[in-house]
Order: C-alpha cells, then structure tokens, then sequence
C-alpha cells in the first residue's frame, strides 16, 4: 500500500521545521522525498526500515514492516540513533527510552506468539495483503486477500471473487476480516458467498494506520493486542 497522496500544506510546513525526518521505509512513502525537496528541509532523513529483513511478493517489497514486533524493535532503535545524533545532550533519555520500549516489544512478541500458537484453525483471510510480516512471524496460513496486493486501490474481477470464495470453502476457513481503514462491502460479499463471518466494525484489524484517539489501536502496543484477540477470538473454537 505505497502512499502516494501528497500531504497537507500543515505537514509540508511541519517538515520544514523539522530537525530530523523519519520515514517508514520500504517503498511507502513515495511522495517523501520530492515533498521534502520543496519543503526546504534540509536535515537528516532516517529510513526506519533499515536492517529490517523485507518480503518480497510478487516481485515488490512489501511495506508493512511494523505487523511483526520484531521489525518494530528494530525500527525504533533506528529512530534512537537518529534522535541522539540529532541531540547528543539527550541521548542518555533516548537510549532509556529505547530500553524500556524495547521490553515492552519483547514482551509483546511473546504474549502474541502463545495467543496464536493456541489455534488449531490458523487460516487467514484479510481485506488486503497488509498482514504477510505477521502471518510469517506467528506462523498464521495466509489463505488470500480481498484486494489480491499492498494498493488498497486495486480491485478483485469477478474472476478472483469466485476463486476466493471457492479457495475459503475448500481450506475451511472460519472468517474474513476487514481492516478499519478500508471499506467492508467486497470482505461482507465474500464472506457471505462463502458462508462464513465477515469480522468487521469495533472489531475490525488495524492494517495500515492507528485508530483515533481512545480506540483499540490507539497505540501500536494496543493496535497489535487488538488484531490479536480479534484474530484469536474469531478463529478459535470448533
């Protein structure tokens, strides 16, 4: 899902007040870097996503590095060398901070891996492919994808629907889950084609952004619990 709608002027205005950029990496960000040019920025910009271990699907990188909280770990020390550089005065709070954070991710990881290694029924169907870093770090069997890519703009033929729905019945899964930032009418038909529930609402995943403030995704910790125990509650049982 590389994004490539041009920010607002408050955003391009924020840049260029910047003292240091951070960027996810991966080939999400595409309109980064000409948006920095006209912004006049001319400080350091950190590509988080270095020393992440990336997907390749299809013969394209696949952006959503942060699903795996391994990944994160990573990224947010890129940010704590970046801020220290930028601020060597405060690098002791910096190196703290990444520290305490980098238990929380630890811990987190750990209390994922036990949720998900108590399914029997491990097959994933999803809005779009946004879930492939998690799905390989908690050994989840991606089935397939609403959107069949990372655009969220890209559309199944009628031709995928019918392989979809068959593939959903011929492998029993239990659920197709829609993601808080996209619509749900294509996962509601397929859910329905195929006979199984459509996970959507309050409970839908957090694929490519956090939810407002006082949801469930608030915050990457609760964003990663919520997709969670949503997957879990909705793929346990008979």
């Amino acid at each position: 899902m590389p994004t490539t709608t041009s920010p607002p002027p408050a955003d391009v205005e924020a840049i260029a007040r910047a003292d240091v950029v951070l960027e996810n990496g991966a080939g999400l960000e595409t309109w980064l870097h000409d948006t920095i040019t006209s912004s006049g920025f001319h400080g350091p910009l950190v590509d988080t996503s270095h020393g992440v271990r990336l997907r390749m699907v299809g013969g394209a990188i696949d952006p959503h590095i942060w699903q795996n909280p391994r990944n994160a770990q990573v990224m947010v020390a890129n940010i704590e060398r970046a801020l220290a550089a930028a601020d060597p005065a405060d690098a002791g709070v910096f190196r703290a901070n990444l520290a305490a954070y980098t238990k929380q991710l630890q811990v987190l990881d750990a209390e994922v891996q036990r949720q998900i290694d108590s399914l029997a029924n491990k097959k994933l169907v999803t809005n779009h492919d946004a879930f492939g870093y998690y799905v390989d770090r908690y050994g989840l069997q991606f089935v397939g994808s609403v959107i069949p890519s990372f655009d969220t703009s890209a559309e199944l033929s009628g031709r995928d629907i019918r392989d979809l729905v068959a593939k959903i019945k011929a492998t029993k899964v239990k659920a197709v889950f829609s993601e808080t930032s996209l619509p749900p009418r294509a996962a509601e038909t397929i859910a329905r084609e195929a006979g199984v529930k459509v996970v959507e609402g309050e409970n839908a995943l957090y694929g490519d952004a956090l939810g407002p403030a006082g949801s469930d995704g608030d915050t990457y910790l609760k964003m990663v619990r919520h997709n969670t125990r949503t997957i879990v509650s909705n793929l346990s049982g008979a």
